[in-house]
C-alpha cells in the first residue's frame, strides 16, 4: 500500500511541461539532447525580437498583444528549453552508464542468480542493453498504459519488435502474458515480440509461443545472450553486432544471433508455409518470416 501511494504521489507530482520534456529528451541518445538544446536556442532567440510599438490602428491591438506574449515566452524559453534539453541529455548519459555497469555485473556473474537482486527498473534497463548489444535500436516506454504493457520497442533492419519484461523471481510467466503481447503485436503491426523474464515460463506459455513470432527469453538465456554479445563486441573493436548479409543468404537469429535455416511449418494456421528457423533449435526457438 505504501508503495502504491508513493507511485500515485509521484504520478500526481509529475504534471509540468518541463518535467515531461525532460523525460522525453532522456529517452533519446545524449547527443540528440545536446543538439536539441542548440537548435532550440537558435530558433527561440530569433523569435525573441521585441515588439516595436508604432501607431496602433483600430483592430490591431489583439494581434499586438498576442505577438508581445509570444515574444515574452520566446525570451524566457531561449534559456529554459536548452537547459531542460541539456538536463535530459545528462540523464540519458547517466542511464547509459548505468546500463553498462549492469551489463558488466551480469557478465562477471557466475549464473542467472545475479539477476535476482535487481529491481524491476534495473532489469528493464539490462534487457534494453542486451538488445542494443544485439544491434537493435531500443526505446524504453516504461510499460503500462495505452501501449498494452510493452516495456521496450525495438527496431532493426526496418522491422519493429515489442518487448515485455517480467522481473519475477518466484513465479513462472504464464500464457496470459504471452497472449497479451501477441495481441498488441498484431494491433501495432510489429514483426515480432519478446517476453523476457529473470525466471521461467509455464508449459502453456511455451506452447502458445511455439510457431508464433514471439520469443520467450528466460534468465539463463538472457545471461547467455549478454555474455555472447559482449564477447563478440570485445573481439570486434567495440562495435555492436550488426546483421550484414548478402541478398538471398540466411539471416541471423533475432534471439541468439546464430545462423538460421529454412524450415516448413508442420502444424497450426501456418502449416505448409516456409520460414527461417534458428539453427540452435530446440534450445532457441527464434524465427523470421521469409520474404
Amino acid at each position: 500500500m505504501c508503495s502504491l501511494m508513493g507511485d500515485m504521489t509521484l504520478a500526481q507530482r509529475k504534471t509540468s511541461v518541463a518535467e515531461d520534456l525532460l523525460d522525453l529528451v532522456a529517452l533519446l541518445p545524449w547527443w540528440v539532447g545536446v543538439t536539441l538544446a542548440g537548435v532550440s536556442y537558435l530558433v527561440l532567440h530569433r523569435l525573441a525580437v521585441p515588439v516595436v510599438m508604432t501607431t496602433v490602428q483600430p483592430g490591431q491591438m489583439g494581434a499586438i498583444v498576442v505577438r508581445s506574449m509570444g515574444t515574452a515566452l520566446a525570451l524566457a524559453g531561449q534559456y529554459v528549453v536548452p537547459v531542460i534539453c541539456l538536463g535530459g541529455a545528462g540523464l540519458s548519459a547517466w542511464r547509459r552508464r548505468q546500463r553498462r555497469q549492469l551489463t558488466e555485473t551480469v557478465v562477471q556473474g557466475k549464473g542467472a542468480d545475479v539477476l535476482d537482486g535487481m529491481s524491476w527498473r534495473d532489469f528493464e534497463m539490462l534487457v534494453g542493453e542486451a538488445f542494443r548489444l544485439q544491434g537493435y535500436s531500443v526505446v524504453e516506454t516504461g510499460g503500462g498504459g495505452a501501449d498494452g504493457g510493452v516495456d521496450l520497442v525495438l527496431t532493426k533492419a526496418g522491422e519493429k519488435f515489442l518487448v515485455q519484461c517480467k522481473q519475477w523471481k518466484a513465479f513462472r510467466v504464464g500464457v496470459d502474458v504471452v497472449r497479451e503481447l501477441y495481441g498488441v503485436m498484431a494491433a501495432k503491426g510489429a514483426a515480432g515480440g519478446f517476453v523476457v523474464t529473470s525466471g521461467s515460463f509455464t508449459k502453456e506459455a511455451k506452447a502458445f509461443a511455439d510457431g508464433r513470432n514471439v520469443r520467450l527469453v528466460d534468465g539463463h538465456r538472457l545471461l547467455g545472450l549478454i555474455k555472447q554479445a559482449r564477447a563478440a563486441i570485445s573481439s570486434d573493436g567495440g562495435r555492436p553486432i550488426q546483421e550484414i548479409r548478402p541478398a538471398g543468404t540466411a539471416p541471423s537469429c533475432p534471439v541468439c544471433a546464430a545462423g538460421m535455416v529454412r524450415r516448413t511449418a508442420k502444424k497450426g494456421a501456418s502449416a505448409g508455409s516456409s520460414f527461417w528457423g534458428c539453427s540452435n533449435y530446440p534450445s532457441c526457438r527464434g524465427t523470421r518470416p521469409i520474404g
